[in-house]
């Protein structure tokens, strides 16, 4: 049988969002999860990263979400804040016609700030284990009418101390819940919990061969090249150059390493960008964000961006230090190869590395083949092939400036029949008093715009967010540069980003 997603019966206005989006044939897991979660299922899911996982819990929530009902009704824990992002994006795009609301809440982020938020109407949580804890400790969060919990890579969330952050959330939970488990293995850790909390539970190995837990990734070339400590950065040029990808990322083991591997690389005028813990949430969003936009095309980073990003034409992974915990292993090669295409890891092993390679290739399943020989030829090529890319990418980010910054100071933008949904931004937020009913009140009162061509809005501090369907959004931004809300005049702009 041919599936697509009309096969699930879903609502009209899920079922737009996901063409806007191209999502056009379900992948193996999301024919295997969706039914399941529709039908409130209780599943632990084995697959592997980049296998469409996100939108296989994504696509029943939004489906299930009563958006009408002011209470949340979805939590979905994961272990990093880069990962609630990426989640959060996901079940917003998905949910977008439908006017589902999702918010993310994670550490180094207003506690403050987070209860405001979770005061309006929030359909959708993504979250840490910690700060959800700590919502849960001071009483503001609401889970009693929970529909669904969602744990995503729980392979991590139930190890290295998450175990007990993991039992109290369950704890503070409706029995009558839906619980998906969403990891690339399953351990003893997980098999505990769902015999703990997840009555009559069904697992879905979505990669078909319980012998080997990993064998999906054998659709990623990867190796492993032998190189001294000394002559690492050597061969890390060499690789870049030889294998010539649209975009890299490189993975070290500690952020003091990546700091100093990203200064390196910086000097040497590589367009590289770092990743790692001590960076502010804000600066690590803004990276992951320009990685995407293809502002710079190659990352250096610590592995909290093995889980954290999904982008799907990742060409290369350089492991520059091996990893010593072999589930990491998995986690970086992951980050190419995605949605079915073809991608590359090569791994840099030093000699008092090689145990840790030997484990891993216990764990995998298979041998990992060994590049012996970079040819110069190559090399020589590449790396002129690969500063040309790269001048290209600094000329595209620079029309891409100009041509913000144009429509930023004329105000024109021309109609496009394609823009059924626009985002407007206002300069205007919580500081000025500026609430969700004032949002509405004030765009209900534009000549010809109903409240059903109001979908999400989000108010920060300084400015908010307001979602316009139904292809008015450009006619909004022909008419007006500025609206009354609150007998205050606010400018209405295009999100541009």
């Amino acid at each position: 049988m041919k599936y697509t997603f009309e096969s699930f019966k879903l609502d009209k206005k899920i079922l737009k969002s996901l063409k806007n989006l191209e999502y056009n044939v379900p992948s193996k897991v999301q024919i295997e999860v969706i039914p399941e979660l529709l039908n409130s299922k209780n599943i632990a899911v084995k697959s592997k990263t980049g296998s469409g996982k996100t939108a296989s819990f994504a696509i029943p929530i939004c489906e299930n979400i009563d958006i009408e009902y002011n209470n949340i009704q979805a939590l979905i824990v994961v272990p990093t804040r880069e990962l609630a992002l990426q989640v959060k994006d996901e079940i917003s795009s998905i949910g977008r016609l439908k006017k589902v609301r999702c918010s993310a809440i994670f550490g180094r982020q207003s506690i403050k700030e987070q209860v405001a938020e979770l005061k309006q109407r929030v359909h959708v949580v993504v979250a840490t284990p910690g700060r959800i804890i700590d919502h849960i400790n001071r009483g503001t969060i609401n889970l009693e009418k929970i529909k669904y919990l969602i744990i995503d890579e729980a392979d991590k969330m139930f190890n290295k101390g998450f175990l007990e952050q993991m039992e109290t959330i369950l704890t503070n939970i409706p029995k009558e819940r839906t619980l998906g488990l969403f990891s690339a293995t399953i351990g003893e850790e997980i098999k505990y919990i769902c015999e703990k909390y997840m009555p009559d539970y069904s697992i879905i190995n979505v990669e078909g061969n319980e012998s080997n837990t990993n064998e999906g990734l054998r659709q990623i070339d990867d190796k492993i090249i032998k190189s001294k400590e000394r002559n690492k950065y050597v061969v890390l040029k060499e690789l870049i150059y030889s294998e010539n990808p649209r975009s890299v990322i490189i993975f070290c083991n500690t952020k003091e390493k990546v700091s100093k591997l990203y200064n390196k690389m910086s000097k040497e005028g590589f367009l590289v960008r770092e990743l790692h813990a001590d960076l502010s949430q804000e600066k690590r969003i803004f990276v992951i964000k320009d990685f995407k936009n293809i502002k710079f095309n190659v990352l250096v980073s610590s592995d909290v961006a093995s889980r954290g990003i999904h982008i799907d034409d990742i060409s290369l992974v350089i492991n520059y230090d091996v990893p010593q915990d072999k589930e990491n292993y998995i986690h970086r090669i992951g980050r190419t190869g995605r949605k079915g295409n073809s991608g590359k890891a090569i791994t840099i092993v030093d000699e008092k590395d090689e145990k840790y390679i030997d484990n891993i290739e216990t764990y995998v399943g298979y041998k990992i083949n060994e590049l012996t020989n970079i040819e110069q030829r190559s090399i020589i090529k590449g790396k002129v092939l690969f500063e040309e890319y790269s001048k290209e990418i600094l000329k595209e980010v620079s029309k891409r400036k100009k041509i913000a910054k144009n429509l930023n100071k004329s105000g024109d933008i021309k109609s496009n029949l394609e823009n059924e949904v626009v985002k407007l931004y206002l300069n205007a937020g919580k500081k000025k008093k500026i609430r969700v009913l004032d949002i509405v009140g004030a765009f209900s009162n534009i000549k010809g715009i109903t409240n059903d061509d109001i979908g999400v809005i989000e108010v920060q501090d300084l400015c908010s967010y307001i979602d316009i369907l139904n292809y008015k959004g450009d006619l909004i931004l022909k008419r007006y540069k500025e609206i009354p809300i609150k007998k205050k005049m606010v400018k209405v702009k295009r999100d541009i980003q």
